[in-house]
């Protein structure tokens, strides 16, 4: 799981980065369900962050498979025609990295399920400020 700390107060295009990132986290964790393709799910993340010109800042793939390892086997990728199947586990991770300016990353690991995706991790989504 991850989340995004701005240390002070968060500029509005802190802001804006960051629900660009938060659309794209909750579009692709609803779009997790079984026959669903990886590089089709990475393309609507790339889609969502495009909408503010972001999908270029966007540098690894969506997420991977969570199971024995941290990096378990399956790639949710621009580059990876994985099938989704009920029971699996996933990270669902869309980041922005902008140099100059810095990083947005949100995390959550989820099931898939015959209904909804089930999230397994559960922490205030809003952007923090410390």
């Amino acid at each position: 799981m991850t989340r995004t700390v701005v240390v002070g107060t968060a500029s509005e295009r802190h802001r804006e980065v960051y629900e660009h990132v938060l659309a794209a986290e909750e579009a692709c964790i609803a779009a997790c369900v079984p026959g669903a393709n990886g590089k089709e799910l990475d393309l609507l993340t790339r889609r969502i962050l495009d909408r503010d010109d972001l999908s270029q800042y966007f540098t690894h793939g969506l997420g991977h498979g969570l199971g024995t390892l941290v990096h378990d086997c399956g790639r949710l990728s621009a580059t990876d025609d994985q099938l989704l199947v009920t029971g699996q586990v996933w990270t669902i991770e869309p980041g922005v990295y902008i140099e100059g300016f810095g990083g947005v990353s949100i995390e959550d690991a989820i099931v898939v399920t015959d209904g909804r995706p089930e999230v397994l991790t559960h922490f205030p989504m809003q952007l923090l400020e410390l």
